[in-house]
């Protein structure tokens, strides 16, 4: 899993900022997965390595115009590009379908590919056997959802080495040892395939908190992240200007990550006020929440993250029973 900014700006874009869009790369799968859709994105794609055809999913925060104004042109772009673009899925508010078809319909824009909009509530989006999605409720001016993506965790690599010395002969047998199930040989022994397989890989977890101010659920959707993005529009001095307009500061961000226990925080939608040369800057606002989360890392457009994976478990020895 990778992940890739495409703009961590507010509200508007800057000479060095666009607006929101982060890339999830699923390389085993050749797949991105957008969150948000920014004004522009479809011109970050093209300064990046990535390829339309290979947009699968994209998750919509609200309906906010610099988290949506991306949309139609991008679509329009993967229609036009004659790539045998697939199915795409888009989840999002219940607006953003009305949105789209508005925007096709007035702009006499034809689809060569078909798009699918599926409405969002809390709890599961999207799942099939390597991810699921979740999404909650954040606090925002209007109703704005955050996403959890969970990597499923798989079965350690299979010692093919050890299975031969057990006197398990090659064949199909293999596929259901690798699953972990338990087995029985032709002589009538039980070999657990758990025992005969490396550590557990564990699932990596991301979570995408923007916007909002500071919420029990932001916590709940970055529990024990590897990885939570959460916006940090404002500095904890302007602390009442992000009341004001429901979202967050440098140390509400730090703060939702150290109740979480993520591992990582990576701030992003920044507003404006602090270019540089400003009485506050954006390191103060990297500073700010350093002092409460350490791990506090900053976005910045083509900013690329590697989340790496885990495994919780010891190797262990083989077991077989009569």
């Amino acid at each position: 899993m990778q992940i890739t900014f495409l703009g961590t700006s507010s509200g508007v874009p800057t000479r060095s900022r666009n607006v929101s869009s982060v890339a999830l790369r699923l390389p085993q799968r050749a797949e991105v997965w957008l969150f948000d859709c920014g004004e522009g994105t479809q011109h970050q794609f093209l300064r990046s390595d990535f390829k339309s055809s290979q947009i699968r999913r994209i998750f919509v925060t609200h309906m906010h115009g610099d988290h949506i104004f991306g949309l139609p042109g991008l679509l329009a772009s993967c229609g036009m590009a004659g790539t045998g673009q697939q199915q795409i899925d888009i989840y999002g508010p219940t607006e953003l379908g009305k949105y789209l078809e508005a925007c096709r319909r007035y702009s006499k824009t034809q689809s060569s590919y078909p798009i699918k909009v599926h409405v969002t509530e809390p709890g599961i989006v999207y799942e099939d056997s390597d991810y699921t999605v979740i999404c909650q409720r954040l606090k925002h001016r209007i109703p704005a959802h955050g996403y959890r993506i969970v990597e499923k965790d798989r079965t350690g690599h299979f010692d093919v080495k050890k299975a031969a010395n057990l006197g398990i002969p090659p064949g199909p047998i293999y596929g259901q040892l690798k699953q972990g199930k338990v087995v029985t040989l032709a002589d009538g022994r039980k070999v657990n395939g758990a025992d005969l397989c490396g550590p557990t890989i564990v699932g990596r977890k991301l979570a995408y908190c923007t916007d909002t101010v500071f919420c029990e659920s932001a916590i709940e959707l970055a529990e024990n992240a590897d990885v939570l993005i959460h916006e940090a529009t404002f500095s904890h001095q302007d602390a009442g200007l992000a009341y004001q307009r429901m979202h967050s500061t440098s140390t509400m961000a730090a703060q939702v990550a150290l109740e979480a226990q993520a591992k990582q925080l990576i701030m992003t939608h920044f507003s404006p006020r602090y270019a540089p040369g400003n009485d506050i800057e954006l390191s103060d606002l990297l500073t700010e929440a350093q002092a409460i989360f350490p791990k506090t890392l900053m976005a910045k457009d083509f900013f690329t993250y590697d989340i790496k994976r885990g495994s919780d478990q010891a190797s262990k020895p083989v077991k077989v029973s009569a």
